[in-house]
């Protein structure tokens, strides 16, 4: 008779089709969407901030602003759908959140109040998208030079570009609001960090891995017993609401709305590549061209299509990888549980305002370690690479302090052409871009390259990782550049780069 313990083992690791891949590992339907609610609860915040940000900036009633939410969520579930599941030639696989891109809202408001108005914006989103489909296959051939020390360096920086949420998120998210940056509302997210961190101790694996979802859930009793949550909205407006098409006007087609939208799908097809390549380094799979053409595809044509309910650009959602790194939960079908949620808040408005309804504070507290996790994940590839006798450690070091840049300083672009700043204001872009021209520049560009050429080789001293030196035998030796073992066979050397891609 099997074991209680091979038989759960057997379950989780049931994948499709006996592929093996982490990613495929299916869960109970229950398990399934407890772990996908925290996924919803993750990124809620997030992918509600842009319609209604756009839609105040576009003058509409909130009646209105409530049609773009529900858009928002219903073509996140769908596109969430569409990049887990996968079809052929779209949907990356892997365990990635869909959701409104935030690094559109710039772009979308200036549309708006330079009297295109949303018609406008509608249509620059769909031709916009239509060419980043087309164009996806070409981003996907860059993969090659996104070796560690480019995957790494930009892990790293989507972690720490998400902090300013957390803390925004912890002092109460609304800068207008009274209590914003108050002691409730930090000791709110302080309890919720903290109760994050005690279970996750437990020894028990399930609540372990269910630590974010209860400190929200707890988190959000504490904050009705002391007055700082209030549900009684929740029963006002209607229960089922489907997302009707071109509620809010057909699109229409202006040529300055569509250029300065292609740069900001530009942006996004940059930061969706480094979600598929941090997720695939977390879950432990392989990313290949072939798959992130895939996952770009399935981010644009959700793009194109989400216009028609009345919603923006999708892209993927960078803090909840780093749910997958917290929770150890790989499965891309618990994610598309997610999705599933995502829908049907869509659907069902009074579902949206239940969630709505959990005090931003909460979020915050558990955004501190979600999204520190990313950046932890980051360092630990950033450990894989090789800095002796070549350029790796300036490249790390340029790239991550331009990526902090636009976090250090919002406004330091502000100067600069709009669509220099519409790429570089995000700081997941920006160190993106310096990476990979970096690592082409010194890595690939050799010519010129010499041997401690600069102080910053010279200070790194010789380390060998004790990982390398488990697979060397007694006997073994180094000899005129060649690594003989004991028994007199040459033993083959790969550089980093090379072995990362296997």
């Amino acid at each position: 008779m099997k074991s209680k313990k091979n038989s759960a083992s057997a379950v989780a690791g049931k994948g499709h089709k006996g592929s093996g891949r982490p990613e495929d590992q299916r869960l109970s339907v229950g398990s399934s969407f407890a772990y996908g609610f925290q996924h919803v609860l993750t990124m809620y915040g997030g992918i509600i901030a842009v319609p209604l940000i756009v839609g105040q900036a576009a003058g509409l009633s909130p009646a209105d602003i409530g049609v773009l939410i529900a858009a928002a969520l219903f073509m996140g579930g769908l596109a969430t759908l569409l990049q887990t599941i996968g079809i052929p030639f779209f949907g990356s696989q892997l365990p990635l959140v869909q959701g409104v891109s935030f690094a559109s809202v710039a772009t979308m408001v200036a549309i708006v109040t330079g009297g295109g108005g949303l018609p406008a914006v509608f249509g620059a989103v769909i031709v916009s998208a239509a060419i980043g489909l087309l164009i996806a296959p070409v981003f996907s051939k860059i993969v090659r030079f996104f070796p560690p020390v480019v995957t790494g360096t930009v892990i790293t920086t989507i972690g720490l570009t998400l902090m300013p949420v957390a803390a925004n998120w912890a002092m109460g998210g609304n800068r207008k609001a009274e209590d914003y940056g108050s002691m409730a509302n930090i000791g709110l997210a302080a309890v919720t960090l903290a109760l994050v961190l005690l279970l996750s101790k437990l020894g028990n694996a399930t609540i372990s891995r269910l630590s974010i979802l209860l400190a929200m859930v707890v988190g959000t009793i504490i904050a009705v017993i002391t007055g700082m949550a209030n549900f009684a909205k929740v029963s006002e407006g209607p229960i089922v609401a489907f997302p009707t098409p071109f509620h809010l006007g057909a699109p229409t087609f202006e040529i300055a709305a569509i250029i300065s939208m292609v740069i900001v799908v530009l942006v996004i097809l940059t930061e969706t590549m480094a979600d598929i390549l941090a997720v695939g380094e977390i879950v432990g799979t392989r990313t290949d061209s072939k798959r992130i053409a895939a996952g770009l595809r399935a981010d644009m044509v959700s793009s194109l299509v989400a216009p028609v309910f009345g919603s923006f650009t999708q892209s993927a959602f960078a803090q909840n990888v780093g749910l997958v790194a917290v929770t150890k939960i790989k499965s891309r079908y618990v994610v598309a549980a997610g999705g599933v949620i995502l829908v049907l808040l869509g659907l069902l408005p009074v579902l949206g305002r239940v969630v709505a309804a959990v005090p931003t504070a909460v979020l915050g507290g558990a955004g501190i370690v979600l999204f520190g996790t990313v950046a932890a994940s980051g360092i630990r590839t950033l450990a894989k690479v090789e800095y002796k006798n070549n350029m790796n450690l300036i490249i790390v070091a340029a790239s991550i302090g331009f990526g902090m840049i636009p976090i250090a300083s919002p406004t330091f672009y502000d100067k600069f052409p709009a669509w220099f700043g519409t790429i570089f204001h995000s700081g997941i872009s920006s160190a993106a871009v310096m990476a990979i021209l970096l690592n082409l520049l010194f890595n690939h560009l050799k010519a010129g390259n010499s041997e401690n050429q600069s102080v910053f080789v010279a200070g790194t001293g010789r380390v060998v990782r004790e990982e390398d030196l488990k697979c060397l035998t007694h006997g073994d030796r180094y000899e005129d550049g060649k690594l003989i073992d004991c028994d007199g066979k040459e033993v083959p050397v790969q550089s980093s780069e090379k072995a990362s891609e296997h």
